[in-house]
């Protein structure tokens, strides 16, 4: 994979708002590939942004998104989902928003908003009037935290959604948009596809947001007595458990229906199992482990965490 695909950086200043290890890892990936000729990082605590400066992530610091968006090509969002759009609109308070689509950002050019939050309903929504802005959600992360555990090489051979806004009629986002940021996100060595907002949801509250309760509540199933017996497959299975959990209520909340739902075909699932060690069924047993078995064994070639 070559390091450093670009003569000439994709975009000229890039504003990362929320430098942890994300927003961190998207940093060190920018610089490692050349990809911004500026990176500048927003945080809310003055001495956690400085030590980001200091260590070398972003070019420049500030607290405030809405004091260099006018200097910004490009500003990604890493903060976290329940605060994104709120985010978004402090930023652009004082920025002139299109009234339609046939400014700078018909031609690809001009400022361009994005996110990196695992849910896109909620966000896209709110910011339906913000044509400048289009989700995305790079499928990429760690249960570490802090911009200490930023890691360049974090986004390669992942992938990205993005979710264009949409209205009945036409895309609220032109298609020129949509290319840069694909090119952008592609740039990291991520692969991309499309998605609806919802469609987006319904998949990650299965896939990501399911397997994290899933773990949490598994790792409270064992007293303190049996800590000591825990291996490998235990510690495997409820490795996300140690996210965040303020991180992990707000992408909860914000995608509960979706994730209810998960929960309710969990439950099926381990009631099947359940009704067939009572009964004693091994045939049972055995093919539901060989489900489970072939399913995860196709995953090997495109699992993403």
């Amino acid at each position: 994979m070559n390091e450093l695909p670009f003569s000439s950086p994709l975009e000229e200043t890039v504003v990362i708002v929320g430098v942890g290890m994300i927003g961190g890892s998207l940093a060190a990936a920018l610089k490692r590939r050349k990809i911004a000729r500026r990176v500048i990082g927003v945080g809310r605590d003055q001495a956690r942004i400085e030590a980001a400066l200091a260590a070398g992530l972003i070019d420049e610091a500030t607290t405030t998104a809405k004091s260099v968006i006018n200097r910004a090509n490009l500003v990604v969002f890493c903060t976290p989902v329940e605060r994104v759009a709120s985010d978004v609109r402090a930023a652009v308070a004082d920025v002139s928003l299109p009234g339609d689509n046939s400014n700078s950002q018909t031609n690809g050019s001009g400022l361009l908003l994005t996110d990196v939050g695992s849910v896109k309903g909620p966000i896209c929504s709110d910011l339906v009037d913000i044509p400048m802005f289009i989700g995305s959600h790079p499928i990429a992360g760690s249960h570490r935290q802090g911009f200490e555990a930023a890691d360049a090489r974090l986004f390669e051979g992942r992938l990205c959604v993005l979710t264009p806004t949409t209205s009945t009629l036409e895309p609220s986002t032109p298609e020129p948009s949509i290319a840069r940021l694909e090119r952008f996100w592609r740039a990291l060595g991520m692969r991309t596809i499309r998605m609806s907002p919802v469609s987006h949801d319904a998949a990650l509250a299965v896939t990501s947001h399911l397997p994290h309760v899933v773990a949490a509540a598994l790792a409270t199933t064992v007293c303190d007595d049996h800590r000591r017996l825990t291996g490998t497959g235990f510690r495997d299975t409820t490795r996300v458990a140690a996210g965040d959990p303020e991180l992990w209520a707000g992408i909860l909340m914000n995608n509960a229906e979706q994730v209810v739902n998960g929960i309710d075909e969990m439950q099926k699932r381990l009631s099947a199992y359940r009704n067939a060690l009572a009964n004693h069924d091994v045939i049972e047993v055995r093919q539901l482990l060989k489900d489970g078995q072939q399913f995860r064994m196709s995953l090997d070639e495109t699992i993403h965490e």
